[in-house]
């Protein structure tokens, strides 16, 4: 597709429909909510980290209505099995074999709601299929629809019952972000608008499955300045050799702070780059991928550090240099 016929006005007008239909139940979370739908426009999986109560499980719920595309919930308890999230094959009868049944993994949006309650061995049942689009049971490779994106809540670490997410599943999160108290004239409305009433049920989609695909294409063509491109390499570089972080970014941090900055211009209406898109989206794509230097550290020490780094690291003058 050429670059005149792409449509980037499209895309801004399907990226602010969804985001409008969203946040007629996430009431004063504009910005979390745009970041939850570049995250899908970016083609990655989304990470929703919060306090029980903060309506995590309500943005994802409200998202997969606005879409109309099959989505599935899935509920992570610590006796979640691994073939309860990919599937498993049954025998059959009167066939006279195993037939695989597929698990709610293969679904276009997949909800995994509390994540970090499950055991490690099942959450990594996840990582073949965010990161392929696809599941390997019994030897054999079965592909997931398209789109395929996991959005996925978990409560922090020290609550009681949790499980540290490993480090490769958090990789392939594209984004993590928190919801947050909501103010109190939001929270005014959570209680007229929720008090008597699940308003996500009545909730109607405003896009479809192929629109969602098309709004990644249209991301992908957004076009980068080989001086922003350089700029994301010394940003990444910066991040392995910086004295506070343990962990840097690793080669797939990098190309999806790429799609997310791409998404976010598109949303926009932009056809180009901006260092102001990289800025914005580096901490929601790189908090959760930093690990501090040294042990007993503040937790958001790497964070600190990738901020100190944004603000002496140069940046290209113009998109197009």
């Amino acid at each position: 597709m050429a670059i005149a016929e792409i449509d980037y006005g499209g895309f801004a007008e399907t990226f602010e429909a969804i985001a409008a239909n969203v946040q007629r139940i996430i009431e004063g979370k504009a910005g979390i909510v745009r970041l939850a739908l570049i995250a899908l426009a970016a083609e990655g999986h989304l990470l929703v980290e919060d306090v029980p109560g903060v309506g995590k499980t309500m943005l994802a719920k409200a998202i997969a209505r606005s879409i109309s595309c099959e989505w599935r919930r899935l509920q992570f308890t610590p006796d979640l099995l691994p073939s309860d999230v990919t599937g498993v094959g049954i025998y059959d009868a009167e066939v006279k074999r195993f037939v695989f049944k597929p698990g709610p993994i293969f679904a276009n949006i997949v909800l995994g709601d509390e994540i970090n309650r499950a055991s490690p061995k099942t959450q990594s049942a996840l990582l073949e299929a965010m990161e392929e689009q696809q599941v390997t049971v019994d030897n054999r490779t079965y592909k997931l629809p398209a789109p395929f994106i996991v959005i996925a809540t978990q409560n922090p670490i020290e609550h009681a019952g949790t499980y540290p997410l490993p480090e490769s599943e958090l990789d392939r999160f594209l984004m993590r972000i928190h919801m947050g108290y909501p103010d109190r004239e939001s929270e005014l409305e959570i209680l007229d608008t929720h008090g008597a009433r699940d308003p996500v049920a009545r909730l109607e989609p405003v896009a479809s499955g192929w629109d969602v695909l098309e709004m990644m294409a249209v991301a992908r063509s957004v076009f980068v300045a080989p001086g922003l491109k350089g700029y994301l390499v010394d940003l990444a570089e910066a991040t392995r050799s910086h004295p506070g972080v343990g962990m840097g970014m690793s080669p797939r941090a990098t190309l999806h702070l790429l799609r997310a900055a791409r998404a976010r211009a598109a949303a926009e209406g932009r056809s180009y780059l901006l260092p102001d898109d990289v800025k914005a989206l580096a901490h929601p794509v790189l908090d959760h991928r930093l690990s501090v230097a040294l042990e007993g550290q503040a937790p958001g020490a790497a964070s600190e550090a990738l901020s100190e780094i944004l603000e002496r690291l140069p940046v290209p003058r113009t998109a197009r240099e």
